[in-house]
Parts: C-alpha cells; sequence; structure tokens
C-alpha cells in the first residue's frame, strides 16, 4: 500500500464517509464490498486504517511479545481493542463506529491523510490545528534534521 495525499470528505448522520478514489486504487479493490481494510484507533487521537495484510504483520510482532509483562498486555487492549475488519459499501463509503468516531473526536469535516503505509483519519480542525496552523517552520526544519540526519546514498 502506497498512498500520497490529503482527501477531505465528510460524515454523513450515520457515521459514514465516501472513501476517494485515488485511495480506492491504491488499495487495488477488486470487490470493494470485501473486507479487505481493518479500521483501528491511532496512538494520537485518528483513526488509521490498512490493509488486512499489513494488520496481519502487526499482529504477528505484538503476538512475540512477551505477555506476561503488563505493559504489554495493555497496549494490546489499548491498540488492538476496537480494530474492525471493514469494506465499503455499494456505493464506496466506509462506516465508522460510534466508539471510535468518539475516540478521534470526529465531527462532520475530516481528512484522510496518507502516511504512505496507512490512511489517518482525522477531524479536520484537529488536524489543521496540531500539524499546520500552530506549527511554526522552525519547528518543521527542527523535526526534519532530527528525522532525516542520516544522508541518502547518491545514485
Amino acid at each position: 500500500m502506497d498512498f500520497i495525499g490529503e482527501f477531505s470528505v465528510s460524515l454523513d448522520v450515520k457515521g459514514r464517509f465516501l472513501l476517494p478514489n485515488d485511495i480506492k486504487k491504491g488499495l487495488q479493490l477488486e470487490n470493494a464490498t470485501e473486507q479487505v481494510l481493518v479500521l483501528k484507533r491511532g496512538i494520537e487521537n485518528c483513526l488509521e486504517l490498512i490493509t488486512i495484510d499489513a494488520w496481519k504483520k502487526i499482529v504477528e510482532n505484538i503476538s512475540t511479545k512477551d505477555p506476561f509483562d503488563p505493559a504489554v498486555r495493555e497496549f494490546k487492549r489499548v491498540y488492538l481493542g476496537g480494530a474492525q475488519k471493514i469494506g465499503l459499501d455499494s456505493i464506496g463509503r466506509i462506516l465508522l463506529s460510534k466508539e471510535l468516531i468518539k475516540y478521534a473526536g470526529l465531527e462532520k469535516d475530516i481528512v484522510l491523510a496518507s502516511t504512505l503505509t496507512e490512511i489517518e483519519i482525522w477531524d479536520k480542525e484537529t488536524y489543521y490545528k496540531k500539524f499546520f496552523e500552530n506549527y511554526s517552520a522552525e519547528q518543521f526544519s527542527a523535526l526534519a534534521k532530527k528525522v532525516m540526519a542520516t544522508k541518502p546514498e547518491t545514485i
């Protein structure tokens, strides 16, 4: 899964939103109604949409952790709890549960933001305040230096 971009969409009164065509193409869904995605809580107050294959890798990794460690058990409950296998309805919408909507503080307007391997689902106002309105060029520069400090190999 290789996604690029941000998409603004709206939740309807039932908690559904239309998945943009660019994301559907990235998922390469052959039958849009198959349950080929997992919707789960994000680490931050957002939701994450990933493929079943990505989910299986996460579960495989987590299952190797020590089940007698209280931190592992707590992490499993919070991170894995609420996860749902989902598909699209007949017109390409995704239904979000009331619990997940509440967790992410989603209102009517939401943003689907690519992190390359997953789609984060944010309340639109929260997303723009957190990452853009109150985030200076200097802060982003410092973050970029910290994350991208290693020089890439030359071609």
